[in-house]
């Protein structure tokens, strides 16, 4: 049989790859399945349609007076068989493929206006394989086949009919076509366009809430940081159409995004979260894949790890050791969208590879003129329901920020400069718990606004920030709080506020003490923010962190957690008081142990910084101990081997001081003054 089975979401949208059928296929399985093929296209009919309606619907009708010939042929047709009735029919086979693909784009929910705007390339496309058809058809040995008059006379008939069938752009969408571009030309120009005018267009396309219009920006936004986009201009430009709509025409946030406001989760979010991490890992370096792609024998690996090990002059697999024929890499668009909908849903960060970064393409403009005003006059729209709307309407809009300033850097900055920072900070101060959430989540994206920090600081933004961070009416919320002030720590004068603020540190133990996974990493990270000024490692010792990171170490899953709570360890550990801390909280078993079983090479190198800095400022406590750890020399090796300069270097002292004690113990020579000497050596 052949499999007709697409993957949706790894298949471009117009973009057709069918696959024509082998030519050594069984006759009867290719007509077989040109039948399942038809069938499946009939069902279209189904669908709604919201562009190209005539020319879908008279495709369709061709599909169906096909199918009426091609069911004719297995009632005694196959010992007729021959090539030429064979390659006809792997044609239309060929052919029906494009004809599905092509109306799943058509019926998609979420690219309607996507398809009116490509109308001339859909109409055209429908043309061809009209076109195709009539070829098929034209070349389709009748007389050899022994089919009824009537079955020849509808042959003829579709025939004629994909030859004389016009398919245009359809006149409606014609019209629609040309307000849309009238709109765009008034958001390039900075005017305002009618409420009126833009409903008329939503209303053609059956967008008729907040998360159908939703849907299309989502859609857009993937199109434009695809490989291969080569409308980069005209998707932004819709793409700030759809979002101003988004933003100005929708007083209710229906159930979906109600939903997600909540934090709830969907049930594919459920699926996702007991998905097997090991099953993402690269075999060769045991990291979470970025970009993964699979070689001749069947096996997946990172693009970066497999590369290496090819131009390393090694044509084999790495895992079977078998010989390759071709070193050729498929991309696995599959499995990447299950990593990336797992670290989604985890909170794990994950760097995006072959595409380009949002942040970075963001960063300056939009890539249109009509998308960039139109982010102007939506950020002065929700800025003023920020100021003086209902509270349905602030908290929507705060919604609608937040969306906006997730990934753009420019986004954030229009916001910013449309003064949405201190409505932001007195609806933080709310006591509607969706209200709080909504706001603080959105400060936290414009506090990494380079000129955002100053201005939050400015309005007394560091306690309301702590007001929350405290008490804040959902944990998620306090989760956001936290976050917003690492981002300030960026700036040393605001380090020195939170840090020298008595209720910031503890704040921050009590959200990692009882936090979400989220809560916790922003927690950590924040601390780590806080220790790059030295006046604050006594406080946050003094505060008793290392106690607690170091029991959490004991329970944490998440490498990423594991991985911030060694960073902080360390970052303490370079201090003498903070190596002692650590090492009475009886850390060096958990570090080892972390080091031995960790896939995490980050998490591994930290462990590496860790020891040896435990070694330097608390000798006489720590090498003892590490020397007699039968299980600390593999990974160091190892880590010698594969890790970065700076890594192997940190790993060579540990195993020299290692080696250096353990010969001296042989020789009798070890004494508390040997071992600080060492140290003041290594320092």
């Amino acid at each position: 049989m052949i499999n007709d089975k697409s993957n949706e979401f790894i298949r471009r949208i117009l973009n057709f790859p069918a696959i024509r059928p082998s030519e050594t296929i069984c006759f009867s399985s290719l007509v077989t399945s040109l039948i399942q093929l038809g069938q499946k296209i009939c069902e279209y009919k189904s669908r709604t349609f919201f562009t190209n309606k005539k020319n879908c619907r008279n495709s369709i009708r061709l599909i169906e007076d096909i199918l009426i010939v091609v069911k004719e042929i297995p009632n005694g047709v196959s010992r007729f068989a021959n090539s030429s009735i064979l390659s006809s029919l792997s044609e239309i086979h060929f052919i029906f493929q494009k004809y599905q693909f092509l109306l799943e784009d058509c019926s998609r929910e979420d690219a309607r206006i996507w398809m009116l705007a490509k109308s001339e390339d859909v109409s055209c496309q429908i043309q061809m394989l009209a076109r195709a058809v009539a070829v098929a058809l034209d070349v389709l040995p009748l007389e050899e086949m022994d089919v009824s008059v009537e079955v020849k006379e509808v042959v003829e008939f579709v025939r004629n009919q994909a030859v004389k069938l016009k398919f245009e752009v359809e006149m409606d969408d014609r019209r629609v076509q040309m307000n849309v571009l009238k709109i765009l030309d008034q958001l390039e120009d900075g005017i305002i366009p009618e409420s009126s005018d833009l409903k008329r267009v939503l209303d053609y396309l059956g967008i008729k809430c907040w998360s159908a219009c939703n849907k299309e920006v989502k859609f857009l936004d993937n199109e434009i940081f695809s490989e291969g986009n080569t409308d980069m201009g005209l998707l932004s430009s819709l793409m700030g159409f759809m979002i101003y709509c988004r933003g100005t025409l929708f007083e209710v946030l229906d159930n979906v995004a109600s939903t997600r406001i909540n934090g709830g989760s969907s049930n594919a979010d459920q699926v996702i979260r007991f998905l097997n991490l090991d099953d993402f890992r690269c075999p060769i370096t045991l990291e979470i894949m970025s970009d993964p792609v699979t070689i001749a024998s069947g096996h997946t690996y990172d693009r970066s790890s497999i590369l290496k090990w090819f131009r390393s002059g090694n044509p084999t697999c790495p895992k079977t050791g078998e010989r390759l024929t071709s070193i050729d890499m498929v991309p696995n668009l599959a499995l990447k969208f299950l990593i990336k909908q797992y670290c989604y849903v985890n909170g794990i960060p994950f760097v995006e590879t072959g595409r380009r970064n949002r942040d970075t393409v963001k960063s300056v403009a939009t890539g249109s003129v009509a998308n960039e005003q139109a982010m102007k006059l939506l950020a002065s729209f929700l800025v003023g329901r920020l100021v003086a709307g209902t509270m349905e309407q602030q908290n929507n809009a705060a919604f609608e920020i937040h969306l906006l300033t997730k990934t753009s850097i420019f986004n954030r900055s229009c916001l910013v400069e449309a003064g949405a920072i201190s409505p932001l900070l007195n609806l933080v101060t709310s006591r509607d718990s969706s209200c709080q959430e909504n706001a603080m989540a959105t400060l936290l994206n414009l506090s990494k606004n380079s000129n955002s920090k100053s201005i939050i600081v400015g309005n007394g933004g560091l306690f309301v920030i702590l007001d929350v961070l405290k008490g804040g009416l959902k944990m998620e919320a306090r989760q956001h709080a936290a976050g917003t002030l690492f981002y300030l720590t960026s700036v040393e004068e605001y380090r020195k506020m939170i840090g020298e603020n008595p209720e910031i540190i503890p704040s921050l133990l009590e959200l990692l003490r009882n936090g979400t996974d989220g809560g916790k990493k922003n927690a950590l990270v924040t601390i780590f923010g806080l220790l790059r000024r030295h006046e604050n490692h006594w406080r946050v010792i003094a505060a008793g962190i290392v106690l607690l990171v170091v029991n959490l170490l004991k329970s944490f899953k998440r490498e990423d957690l594991i991985t911030d709570s060694l960073a902080v360890l360390s970052t303490l550990s370079e201090r003498l008081d903070g190596a002692m801390a650590v090492l009475y909280a009886g850390a060096l078993p958990i570090i080892v142990n972390v080091l031995s079983s960790c896939n995490s090479r980050a998490a591994k190198e930290y462990c590496v910084s860790l020891l040896l800095a435990l070694c330097i400022n608390g000798g006489a406590d720590a090498v003892p101990v590490l020397v007699k750890n039968s299980s600390l020399m593999g990974p160091l090796y190892s880590l010698l081997a594969e890790g970065n300069s700076k890594a192997s270097k940190k790993a060579s002292t540990l195993i020299r001081i290692l080696h250096e004690y353990n010969e001296k113990t042989y020789s009798g020579l070890v004494s508390p003054v040997f071992i600080e000497d060492q140290f003041i050596n290594v320092w």
